[in-house]
């Protein structure tokens, strides 16, 4: 093999190992947990358009979050945000009404165990 033809095979190796690596801390693009604060487990999500209601158990209290579009299946760890809380609110799109619910810009799935 000539020395151009290693280093070239040598280069897509590395970097098709970086492909597949974590967005490192810090990045842009990258959400860290810790950013998050708040923890709860999904008991069962409804989709509706654009956005996700998820009805969210945490510490013991049962809510509910409307948050961009996002697969979750019931018994998921979830971290979020504070978001802002409304009172009576009614959606359109569901045809119904909620007690209370917090419009959340950020929700992902958590790595936190049960």
């Amino acid at each position: 093999m000539k020395p151009s033809t290693l280093a070239l095979s040598l280069c897509a190796l590395l970097l098709g190992a970086n492909l597949h690596a974590a967005t490192p801390p810090g990045h842009p693009g990258a959400v860290a947990q810790a950013d998050l604060p708040y923890v709860g487990k999904v008991i069962s999500t409804i989709d509706a358009s654009q956005y996700t209601y998820i009805e969210v158990l945490q510490d013991k209290k049962v809510l509910w979050l409307a948050a961009p579009a996002i697969a979750l299946k019931k018994n998921n760890i979830i971290r979020f945000e504070d978001g802002a809380e409304m009172s009576n609110f009614h959606s359109k799109t569901l045809n119904r009404t909620f007690p209370a619910i917090r419009f959340i810009n950020r929700v992902v799935l958590s790595n936190d165990k049960n």
